[in-house]
């Protein structure tokens, strides 16, 4: 079985299940097994790690939890299709997200211009009618899928500063690091419409499709806007996560 040869469960003091659920997960995220590739069944899994079947199904459990893999009935386990999961207790870039959850982040930069923006864009920058602002499109990957068309627009003290950077990663560190802007919080709206032609195209979907348009609007530690988006996402692709609490 693909990856066993890596997997020496004397060599390491975590429970079993963990060893074989890390292997496994780090055999998905690196493409071994391909996307809606069947698994190995739970006897073969048993044979080639030689753990018992409970200790195999708490790793699958695991990475069902983690939407790495699904089941069907009667015919056995699957790969799913990569999906970010983006918490929103944290102030976070796609990639930072992305990253710690084990996935590849990548951008490709379609465009950045220096234009009028649209009357929502003037009202949540909080800027004069006549402004200019600094346009970002990019389409963002996940472990080399599209999964999201981004469009950022900066006021001109921002963005006129990014026409000279590579703008392929997250803005967020860059602003923080390299500008020297701290930032605050965001204001987040979500609503489910139909893709336009552009985006259909961009992130390979079929005619009809819905996606989850994010508008997030990113303030600096002063409460000044400096980052609004409209983050486009492929409905199979993204999820976004909140905890909330009665008090």
């Amino acid at each position: 079985m693909k990856g066993t040869e890596q997997f020496a469960p004397g060599q390491s003091p975590l429970p079993l299940y963990v060893q074989i659920r890390d292997n496994l997960r780090r055999r998905i995220l690196e493409g071994s097994y391909a996307i809606h590739e069947r698994l190995p069944s739970e006897n073969e899994m048993m044979h080639a790690f030689g753990v018992s079947r409970i200790t195999i199904r708490q790793a699958l459990r695991d990475l069902h939890n983690e939407g790495l893999v699904f089941s069907a009935q009667g015919k056995g386990t699957y790969v799913s299709k990569p999906k970010a999961v983006q918490n929103v207790q944290r102030l976070q870039g796609f990639g930072e997200a992305m990253a710690a959850q084990g996935y590849e982040a990548t951008g490709r930069l379609l465009g950045i211009r220096q234009g009028k923006p649209s009357k929502p864009v003037i009202a949540a920058l909080g800027l004069p009618l006549h402004e200019d602002v600094v346009e970002v499109k990019r389409v963002r990957y996940l472990n080399r899928e599209p999964v999201c068309l981004e469009s950022s627009y900066f006021p001109l003290d921002i963005g006129q500063r990014l026409f000279s950077r590579d703008l392929s990663g997250d803005i967020f560190p860059m602003l923080e690091n390299f500008f020297g802007i701290p930032l605050g919080s965001a204001e987040i709206g979500l609503e489910a419409v139909l893709a336009d032609d552009e985006t259909q195209d961009l992130l390979g979907l079929k005619a009809g499709e819905a996606i989850l348009r994010v508008e997030r609007l990113t303030h600096d530690r002063n409460g000044r806007p400096i980052d609004f988006e409209y983050l486009c996402y492929r409905g199979d692709s993204f999820k976004y996560q909140f905890r909330v609490e009665r008090k």
